[in-house]
């Protein structure tokens, strides 16, 4: 192989090691909700704030990717984002509940400059494997999440680590993805950018095709997190053991692997995105009301078929950042406002989920709430599968 063919598959490689970290930060916490409950005392509404934060910081620092690219580069602020993930998780495995919020705010930070770099990487350095490269790492982001919830409980009753470094575990491996990552900062020079950040936003603000992006965003993501902080818990409160909740949301992530990877290189060969779209909102809704029943009848379906399409949702969402942008610049552009709206939207999911558990004692009414968003991600998606550019 060429000097430059080596050069991309290292690359496809530290993508696919960064999105593997970017999850299991979160993912982790849900299986673990009832130990620290237990040891903390923590209400549901605080609790949910341990997944909350880190997806209000996606929406607070996404769109200010840009003044970072500018400083550092695109390498030295993916280098950062690293940096910033590991200490956020070794930060909260000390024992006090301001390093457990302190924590989670960073590594939020952190996640946050990753995520909305990725989709201009690889629309610079992927022009014509986009759809692949994409489902590439969305996978990987899905199998992070996946590892994470199956391996939480066993952390940290199994191999007797505690709930605490049962989420710490995981800044070992972010470390590794940093050392992965910096031979790549021989290719980082600073940003510059065509125009300011300001009138990037005053651009895409009036756009009603970015704006349907950054709701879809929003709406898959909100519907995401909130399984993953909560899913367990319901599950537990039925009448399954720990470790097999712990499991479901493992099925859950592990069939959102195959959709993450399926769908954006199927929707990507489409001049449209609107059938991969229907499709999936409308296996989200059966799936949704199955959860819905009292019992565990099926749940193992359930479980499945939801993970499937918030996978196949994730891709879509990412593989929209890259089909409705020119170039590179518009892609970081684009996935900033995105990611920015999207996740602050997202945010209110998983604390308002439990909150509305706390007042009703009743997990059908949350569920139900996720019907709502799924009819109106059918909306913003429909509009967001368009043929066009912004």
């Amino acid at each position: 192989m060429s000097p430059e063919q080596n050069r991309k598959l290292l690359l496809i490689f530290a993508i696919a090691v960064i999105a593997l970290n970017l999850r299991p930060a979160i993912a982790s916490v849900g299986p673990l909700i009832f130990e620290i409950r237990d040891d903390t005392g923590l209400s549901n509404t605080l609790l949910g704030l341990l997944t909350t934060l880190p997806v209000l910081a996606f929406g607070l620092f996404s769109v200010m990717t840009p003044l970072f690219t500018r400083r550092f580069g695109t390498e030295g602020t993916m280098a950062l984002a690293l940096v910033l993930l590991t200490s956020g998780l070794l930060i909260r495995v000390m024992p006090s509940l301001i390093p457990l919020f302190l924590g989670t705010a960073i590594l939020g930070v952190g996640i946050a400059l990753g995520n909305t770099l990725l989709p201009g990487i690889v629309k610079k350095s992927f022009p014509r494997r986009f759809g692949l490269v994409t489902g590439i790492y969305s996978s990987m982001l899905g199998i992070g999440a996946t590892i994470a919830s199956a391996i939480s409980v066993p952390l940290s009753e199994g191999a007797g680590l505690g709930w605490r470094w049962a989420l710490g575990a995981w800044a070992a491996i972010a470390f590794i993805g940093l050392l992965v990552w910096l031979p790549q900062m021989k290719q980082n020079i600073p940003v510059i950018a065509r125009r300011s950040l300001r009138q990037s936003l005053r651009q895409l603000g009036t756009s009603k095709l970015a704006w349907n992006v950054s709701i879809f965003v929003g709406l898959q993501s909100l519907t995401f997190y909130t399984i993953i902080a909560w899913l367990p818990e319901i599950l537990i409160e039925r009448g399954m053991s720990a470790g097999n909740a712990g499991y479901m949301l493992a099925l859950t992530q592990g069939t959102g692997v195959i959709g993450t990877f399926v769908i954006p290189a199927w929707a990507a060969r489409r001049q449209r995105q609107r059938l991969p779209i229907i499709i999936l909102v409308a296996l989200e809704i059966i799936s949704l009301l199955g959860l819905m029943a009292s019992s565990l009848f099926l749940v193992e379906l359930w479980a499945a078929m939801l993970g499937f399409c918030l996978g196949g949702s994730f891709g879509l969402a990412l593989l929209f950042l890259v089909l409705r942008t020119r170039d590179s610049h518009s892609a970081n552009e684009l996935s900033g406002m995105a990611q920015s709206i999207g996740y602050t939207i997202a945010s209110f999911g998983p604390a308002f989920f439990g909150a509305v558990y706390d007042l009703t004692l009743n997990w059908t009414y949350p569920i139900a709430m996720l019907l709502l968003i799924a009819f109106a991600k059918l909306a913003s998606g429909w509009v967001a599968g368009r043929d066009e550019v912004v």
